[in-house]
């Protein structure tokens, strides 16, 4: 069995390491100051609450899984890990620090898995001595939840390798897909930024309203692929149709050039209805705890899978 840590006490590693926890596996968890290990242990016993207000564990589910967990400064406790998740910001001089700590402590052969969302995988092979026993393991907020992984590979990763991952990534219930080569934004950003970029031009044109733009993608799209596939579903849609569609559709998308600087520069005012770089939500009008529940509502079936640690709990009712 792998021997795992997380290198990172953001929300990215606070919720990998409340999965890995969940299925009875130690984990290390190392950050960087002690006020960002506190907000590390605040976010994983809110993890952990949550679940079990929604019956999916037991407090003593939750008292085994936390005395699974070392929360330090001292990266000297990655001596003898075998697979490092990092959890860093998206920097590639604090990357390459942590690499030099992951490489100087733990074992010689364990695999150093990025969480990164942006940065090329060929990239981070040169900021590691071992590029062999590096690669991408992208998770989706809320990460111990949304069940997809990218595992992302480049030139010099090692057959091997990939296949550690994918097995610890499967034995986390995880569903993992492998990109052979590294491309910007990887596979799902890549899908959702050319949305997210139609509906930014569809509110430029006044076409329609942000919330008929979600009530869309929640009530149509969302629940179609979520069911049956992007693929599966317009290949039984059939060809003739779908390339007629296309025909009708492709001439009045939106051009990427016209609406790059909006998009960088934050959402334009005016035309979106909003000022520009504020959103396109009243955030001070909206629940904080509804909108987490919300998030993770669609994925609180998955967790009856786990392996929890401790008794067996009665996953079924929620807490009064």
């Amino acid at each position: 069995m792998e021997k795992a840590a997380v290198y990172g006490a953001g929300t990215i590693g606070s919720g990998q390491a409340t999965l890995i926890i969940g299925h009875g596996i130690p984990c290390v968890v190392v950050g960087h100051s002690e006020r960002g290990l506190e907000r590390c242990r605040r976010a994983i016993g809110q993890n952990w609450a949550d679940l079990i207000a929604e019956g999916l564990a037991g407090e003593e589910n939750r008292k085994a899984a936390m005395e699974l967990l070392t929360v330090t400064c001292d990266s000297a406790a990655l001596e003898g890990c075998t697979f490092v998740f990092e959890a860093v910001p998206e920097s590639r001089e604090e990357k390459r620090t942590v690499y030099e700590a992951i490489e100087r402590y733990a074992e010689q052969s364990a695999v150093i898995a990025s969480c990164t969302s942006s940065i090329d995988a060929e990239d981070l092979a040169k900021l590691v001595k071992r590029p062999e026993n590096l690669l991408i393991a992208h998770p989706f907020q809320p990460v111990h939840m949304l069940p997809l992984v990218e595992v992302v590979r480049h030139e010099r990763t090692s057959g091997g390798t990939v296949k550690r991952a994918v097995a610890l990534l499967e034995r986390l219930h995880r569903q993992v897909v492998v990109l052979n080569r590294s491309v910007p934004g990887f596979l799902v950003n890549r899908f959702a930024q050319a949305l997210y970029r139609e509906a930014i031009y569809l509110m430029e044109q006044n076409v329609v309203s942000p919330e008929d733009i979600d009530k869309a993608v929640k009530y149509a799209m969302g629940m179609r692929y979520a069911s049956i596939g992007l693929l599966e579903y317009y290949d039984a849609v059939g060809f003739q149709l779908e390339s007629a569609i296309a025909k009708n559709i492709y001439p009045d998308l939106c051009d990427t050039k016209e609406l790059q600087r909006t998009v960088l520069d934050g959402l334009a005012g005016g035309k979106t209805g909003q000022a520009a770089g504020q959103g396109l939500f009243d955030w001070t009008q909206k629940d904080a705890d509804d909108f987490r529940y919300r998030k993770q509502k669609p994925y609180f079936d998955g967790v009856k899978e786990w392996t929890l640690p401790g008794p067996p709990a009665d996953r079924g009712e929620k807490q009064p």
